[in-house]
């Protein structure tokens, strides 16, 4: 790719927690909130913003349940969600070739 056209990133996924939740479920599959919030090391109220945002965007889905009356959170990357992050990947991998470096 000659362009670098930076306009064609998804801004969504780009935040750096969204990329790192995104990325962990891609890893791990469904997982539940702490454990998210491990991986990444976000705050609680931090991490249910961003959290809800990919939600909102279709790009996780969450099943909500409670356990011994304690409420459970288990998330995971939608269809849509695994097609955006292959795509963002796939642009930045693109649009920034690593010339001159062999493995």
């Amino acid at each position: 790719m000659t362009d670098f056209d930076y306009q064609q990133i998804d801004d969504l996924i780009h935040s750096r927690i969204r990329l790192a939740v995104m990325a962990a479920l891609a890893a791990m599959g469904p997982a539940t909130f702490t454990l998210i919030k491990e991986k990444v090391g976000a705050t609680d109220g931090n991490l249910s913003v961003h959290m809800r945002k990919l939600e909102d965007a279709g790009y996780l889905d969450v099943e909500k349940s409670f356990i011994d009356r304690k409420p459970m959170s288990i998330y995971n990357l939608t269809a849509s969600g695994k097609t955006a992050l292959k795509a963002y990947i796939h642009y930045l991998e693109n649009m920034l070739p690593l010339k001159g470096t062999e493995d």
